[in-house]
């Protein structure tokens, strides 16, 4: 059985909708500080899930980008994209899952294989989480209060008990956070 982890940018109050211009891995410049981080964030992962809106994100920008470390990884690694619209994902590696999202992604884990990493995708992590299926959640929690915006999980979701595994401040003030979810 696979495991799973979500992997979000987040704010200190806890929001991963980007309503406004918080997100900026470097501020000081320093963009391999948070590469960084996503490296240890996806590190054990050999396939990514995503969201329709995240993978066209993703897709619009990475593929011009594999000179980036995060470009590179995103253009061999697997993707799975889950969508009930899309008949063409248009990107090596990729393969769309188009039945109910949280049984594809049981599927998934069921399957033999390296961990799963789900980034982004807010309908889906919020899916994922309430469904019990996450194993791992990893943040990187940036130095800004948003105020508004979906958080983590969706409201009523309650994730029983996180253990922290590694916290670790990068230069750029964002701090690695990384928790297992486990049942108390």
């Amino acid at each position: 059985m696979r495991r799973l982890l979500i992997t979000e940018n987040i704010t200190a109050d806890g929001r991963i909708e980007m309503l406004d211009e918080w997100f900026n891995p470097a501020p000081d410049g320093g963009i391999q500080d948070w590469l960084e981080g996503m490296g240890c964030a996806g590190a054990s992962s050999n396939a990514v899930v995503l969201g329709r809106q995240t993978f066209e994100d993703f897709r619009g920008y990475w593929p011009q980008h594999t000179d980036e470390p995060a470009g590179a990884y995103l253009e061999q690694v697997q993707k799975y994209i889950v969508s009930s619209s899309m008949t063409d994902p248009e990107w090596r590696n990729s393969a769309i899952l188009s039945g109910d999202p949280v049984e594809e992604v049981r599927r998934l884990k069921d399957s033999d294989g390296g961990d799963l990493t789900l980034s982004g995708s807010i309908t889906l992590a919020h899916a994922v989480l309430a469904a019990g299926l996450v194993d791992e959640i990893r943040m990187l929690m940036f130095p800004v209060v948003q105020g508004r915006g979906k958080g983590l999980a969706a409201e009523g979701t309650s994730i029983p008990h996180l253990e922290l595994i590694e916290s670790r401040p990068l230069r750029s003030g964002v701090v690695l956070l990384r928790y297992a979810v486990t049942n108390g």
